[in-house]
């Protein structure tokens, strides 16, 4: 059969394409605990994720849960911090700890076939660490300098200071480190922290990567066989501050010769109706390299290498940041020009090219999410620890086809109201 070069294929925009989110398997181990897996992929790799609460939503005191997930695989009732990491380098895997805004996750990336050697381990380190005295120790004082060093960059100090003034230092989402709460950890208070919130009956499992049968039964003969001792954990509740003074300037370095510009206001989480259809509206004013913000502010003006604004969608809340730095003698012209952005998507609708390439852009980073198993697998984590289902994944994919300008246009009414978004900059 002799093939027509002369005629090229039809190319078509992925707003045309059917977008449906691969099956998720959902079982329980013999002692109850949830696994959720998806079994796709071919090479032998597998990827676990032990879900927490135990993030800083819970902590009783600043600084603890970072630094409990990164002390835990330092050290169990049976090996220490040498010989899990030796352990780990042996089978050629990686073991993650990390603590967010309201969940923490111990993630175990492994080839397949070593999964019955490393499983025990992991189950050890989530039921048996012992936060040596001296890990504390190095823990703190590498935190401390760490934070030394990021104090005099301007960006670290403005997402501090946003984060601070949208939410209060009070609240978890506002909360951040200071050299006094990173001296005032002690063993005793990592230990209580890991005893309550890392409670193994608390947990969700999440597997993926070429997963099937043979992986799950060794899953459930090492967390399957653990005896759970189920312990409820109290939610605290915070209240947001009353807004301050919504423009402030602060100097952290009198030589420095760059500005971190922050323009942020809180925003609603997913859940809100207005979530997803902003979504679009946020990628054409600030979200990917083709927006606005980039056209205007990094190509016409040349006042940054880069700006980008986002959605940031916790569990309990929300808000929406407008980010870059600039050279300090254009900061002020750049939040002139993101605000005279903001009122031109107010004042007039998107074209239709420019609409359909955000759509096109959107759908096409979701087509590139649904080859592989593991980013499947942080589409399905996403929705199921949000309180979703399949059918918010179908919800968004119609929302981002069929929008229109006009919606996007009374959303910008909506959201993009100067006097409702703190603004800063950090020299």
């Amino acid at each position: 059969m002799t093939v027509d070069r002369s005629t090229p294929p039809a190319i078509h925009d992925a707003i045309e394409f059917d977008y449906k989110l691969p099956p998720l398997n959902t079982t329980k181990l013999d002692n109850g605990l949830p696994l959720y897996w998806v079994g796709a992929g071919v090479q032998d790799v597998v990827q676990i994720d032990w879900i927490f609460p135990a993030g800083i939503w819970y902590e009783p005191q600043a600084s603890v849960a970072h630094a409990t997930a990164g002390i835990m695989k330092n050290g169990t009732s049976k090996h220490t911090s040498e010989e899990i990491n030796e352990a780990l380098e042996f089978y050629g895997a990686q073991l993650k700890v990390s603590a967010g805004n309201d969940n923490s996750s111990i993630t175990l990336y492994s080839l397949a076939k070593h999964l019955p050697k490393l499983l025990p381990m992991v189950l050890e380190i989530l039921t048996e660490a012992t936060f040596p005295e001296h890990e504390v120790e190095i823990h703190k004082r590498n935190a401390i300098q760490r934070l030394l060093v990021n104090l005099r960059q301007c960006e670290f100090v403005a997402n501090q200071k946003i984060d601070a003034l949208l939410f209060g230092e009070a609240h978890p989402y506002g909360r951040f480190s200071k050299l006094e709460s990173i001296e005032a950890i002690t063993r005793e208070s990592l230990v209580g922290f890991y005893k309550s919130n890392y409670n193994l009956a608390n947990a969700r499992i999440f597997m993926g990567g070429k997963v099937g049968e043979n992986e799950v039964k060794a899953l459930n003969s090492v967390f399957g066989a653990y005896p759970l001792t189920p312990m409820a954990i109290a939610k605290p509740e915070f209240t947001l501050p009353a807004m301050q003074e919504r423009v402030q300037r602060f100097s952290n370095d009198p030589n420095g010769v760059q500005g971190a510009i922050r323009l942020g206001r809180i925003f609603p989480n997913r859940h809100h109706p207005d979530y997803t259809p902003m979504v679009v509206l946020n990628t054409l004013f600030g979200g990917y390299f083709g927006s606005r913000l980039m056209s205007n502010i990094r190509e016409e003006k040349g006042y940054t290498y880069g700006i980008h604004s986002s959605l940031i969608p916790e569990l309990n809340g929300g808000s929406m940041l407008i980010q870059t730095e600039t050279g300090r003698d254009v900061t002020e012209l750049a939040v002139k020009e993101i605000y005279k952005e903001m009122e031109t998507l107010c004042n007039e609708p998107a074209d239709d090219e420019e609409l359909l390439l955000v759509k096109n852009y959107l759908l096409g980073g979701i087509l590139g999410d649904l080859d592989g198993p593991f980013s499947i697998l942080q589409r399905w984590r996403s929705l199921l620890l949000s309180g979703f289902t399949e059918e918010q994944f179908n919800n968004n994919i119609n929302i981002y086809k069929t929008i229109t300008a006009k919606e996007l246009q009374a959303l910008a009414n909506k959201y993009y109201d100067p006097n409702q978004f703190y603004e800063i900059v950090v020299i």
